[in-house]
């Protein structure tokens, strides 16, 4: 999953960014409108959280340009605006969700996440293949109840794998979602990722093919 966060204030953005990182996401930053906008207009999200107070192009004007491409990723408007009509001003213009802040982090990543599901079409934070259960919210997966060993970039290739059971998923779609604009890593990164986690799933029978010329598999239980 790649979240792109907005936010003028450098340290708060920096804070955001690891947070979700650290969860497994893949994170880009823009410190105005401009570069926010650019970035949507390049790079397809997951989710977007944005703030409406930015110096260069009003985060409204972000969302409403946004919109207007027609792209359905869900946005998370945080603002320290906290009259009524901004609010309505931002959910009318195209946002999905409104945080004021100050706000509490684990309040921000539990609505995150809520977006991320919903946008995903999924509504349970649990994602089940067989023996294989994946916590979306706790970013924790358990073979036959046990927890099991994966490093945020394979927890998040699972998760990518599973919302997508018995298609083919593509390396450039894998890269895109699991590295940012500041990673440097290119598809043989995706290779060796995928080695590891079929390593941890294949004594448990579970099998990610792969498709040549096209992508990885898994398939379904």
């Amino acid at each position: 999953m790649r979240l792109l966060i907005v936010e003028d204030n450098q340290h708060l953005a920096g804070s955001l960014a690891k947070l979700f990182r650290d969860k497994g996401y893949a994170v880009d930053c823009a410190l105005g409108g401009e570069d926010a906008d650019a970035a949507l207009h390049t790079q397809p999200y997951d989710l977007v959280i944005l703030d409406l107070g930015l110096p260069d192009m009003d985060g409204l004007e972000v969302l409403r340009r946004l919109r207007r491409r027609k792209s359905r990723v869900p946005v998370l408007v945080l603002t320290a605006r906290d009259s009524i009509q901004k609010r309505v001003d931002g959910l009318n213009t195209g946002a999905d969700d409104y945080l004021g802040k100050p706000f509490a982090l684990a309040e921000l990543e539990a609505r995150a996440g809520a977006l991320i599901r919903r946008g995903i079409g999924g509504e349970s934070p649990v994602l089940r293949h067989g023996r294989l259960t994946l916590d979306t919210v706790g970013r924790i997966a358990r073979l036959d109840g046990a927890a099991l060993d994966l490093p945020r970039r394979e927890l998040c290739l699972l998760e990518l794998l599973l919302l997508r059971c018995g298609q083919v998923v593509g390396k450039h779609t894998l890269q895109e979602k699991l590295f940012g604009f500041d990673d440097e890593a290119g598809l043989n990164a995706i290779e060796l990722y995928m080695h590891r986690l079929r390593k941890k799933l294949e004594p448990a029978g579970i099998h990610v093919r792969t498709i040549r010329g096209l992508g990885y598999l898994l398939e379904n239980p």
